[in-house]
């Protein structure tokens, strides 16, 4: 009963984070891109520090109507929103935040299950955009899907790459075996992974599924409301799962420098947050990128360089045993 209820105890705070953190990150985003662009608006909403922006768009978004368009599947147009915010619940649920039993379940697969599981959740706006009866939603649909084949490769190898230094598909067997000297080894493979996670969650420059100025919002275009809401909720969430996912596997989790592992899931928190800070300031930052660009950077550079990275750990591995 003991390992029941420590089970389930852990599954709910899995729960409580997966509802809060990516509001943080939605409140956080508002603040960083008012501070880098001169935006007054969310500065001063409800007053001290515009503390109210978050509350002011919940308001905004469960008052709009909530359409669904004449020709649309409406099904399967209903059903996208769900499709593409789940998944990032079941990932948080295998991602270790602080040694020992600091994870919802620990999976010997665990690296393929994460990656598997949020490969679902891109699906989510292929739904929407095939079941809008829009072109425009088609379109964002269809470079979602183009998006998805290009940059889940990579990811994936630049995840096995780690997976082989530590010799376990486990996420909490890659902490335990997880040295210092590693992130200056597997850095490639974490600039690939972080730059196709930003991809997949479709986050700028690499939104050309929602291109506004080419295809109003892409396969989001018919949607209003709390619909709507979810897609973002969905996206914030991928950026805690991306960031957090980041963080264990190539900056070491729960370790802290210098040997400073008391702090345990505080160093995860902090590591996150710093990468989820990175995922805004690149929306600040940079251009969008055209399609023909975005698929050129996937296929003649994060791809030779995670195999590059898988090659150069293949060799360390020899060279070490």
């Amino acid at each position: 009963m003991s390992d029941t209820l420590a089970l389930v105890l852990r599954l709910l705070a899995i729960f409580v984070v997966f509802l809060v953190f990516p509001l943080v990150i939605g409140q956080t985003e508002h603040k960083v891109m008012a501070h880098m662009q001169g935006r007054l608006g969310p500065m001063y909403a409800g007053g001290f520090h515009g503390w109210a922006q978050l509350v002011a768009d919940g308001v905004k978004f469960a008052q709009k109507e909530d359409v669904v368009p004449t020709g649309a599947d409406r099904r399967i147009f209903q059903l996208a929103p769900a499709v593409a915010l789940l998944p990032y619940l079941l990932v948080m649920v295998a991602i270790p935040i602080g040694p020992g039993n600091a994870v919802g379940q620990a999976l010997d697969a665990g690296v393929f299950y994460v990656l598997a599981v949020m490969g679902v959740g891109v699906l989510g706006s292929l739904m929407a955009g095939w079941a809008s009866a829009n072109k425009f939603s088609l379109l964002g649909g269809l470079r979602t899907a183009a998006q998805l084949l290009a940059y889940e490769l990579p990811m994936l190898l630049a995840a096995a790459s780690v997976a082989m230094a530590a010799g376990t598909l486990a996420l909490p067997g890659i902490l335990d075996a997880f040295h210092w000297w590693w992130v200056p080894w597997q850095i490639i493979g974490g600039v690939v992974f972080f730059t196709a996670g930003l991809a997949e969650l479709q986050r700028p420059p690499f939104d050309m599924p929602v291109a506004d100025s080419e295809i109003i919002f892409g396969a989001y275009t018919e949607y209003t409301g709390l619909r709507f809401a979810l897609f973002l909720l969905a996206e914030y969430a991928g950026i805690v799962v991306l960031s957090a996912l980041t963080a264990v596997l190539f900056l070491g989790g729960w370790h802290g420098p210098f040997g400073a592992d008391g702090l345990g899931w505080l160093w995860t928190l902090v590591k996150t947050v710093a990468l989820a800070f990175v995922v805004i300031w690149l929306r600040v930052t940079y251009p969008r990128l055209r399609e023909d660009q975005l698929q050129k950077l996937a296929w003649t550079v994060l791809i030779p360089l995670a195999l590059v990275q898988i090659a150069l750990t293949g060799i360390v591995k020899v060279v070490i045993s």
